[in-house]
């Protein structure tokens, strides 16, 4: 298995203009039963989880029919999944949708010392690598 390379930054800013993501952060807590209403229910599993050197068209495709779309992304970037089609969208550009995702939800209450302050001498790019390996150390897949 390949090592999957850093989102480059022009994919983080698409990634955070993306309808899907937008759709997902509306969806984030909005309906925990999400999973019961899937389309994906009545489809073998495996059509999700596409070999490397198959396409996964119809994966896609019956997911962006699906009413749960953004409840389903939501999930998958919560919990870091970099494997399978979730809501619409494949591993790679999950990746991508991650930094942005992270950045949202890394405003704590508890947490003073944000690198993404206004005065933080970080730049754009250096956050976004910051956070893909963030995830990637959380998911267990950055190799040290």
């Amino acid at each position: 298995m390949t090592r999957a390379r850093m989102p480059r930054a022009h994919e983080v800013a698409a990634a955070r203009r993306d309808p899907r993501l937008l759709r997902a952060l509306g969806e984030r807590d909005l309906d925990p039963a999400w999973r019961t209403r899937g389309l994906c229910q009545s489809v073998d599993p495996e059509t999700f989880f596409p070999a490397p050197s198959e396409a996964a068209d119809a994966a896609i495709a019956l997911c962006r029919t699906c009413d749960v779309q953004g409840s389903c992304l939501a999930w998958a970037l919560d919990v870091g999944d970099c494997h399978g089609v979730w809501g619409a969208t494949t591993p790679r550009e999950r990746r991508a949708m991650l930094v942005a995702w992270r950045s949202e939800a890394h405003s704590s209450p508890y947490d003073d010392s944000s690198p993404y302050d206004d005065n933080s001498p970080y730049d754009d790019n250096r956050l976004a690598e910051l956070n893909v390996l963030r995830v990637l150390e959380q998911v267990g897949a950055a190799s040290r």
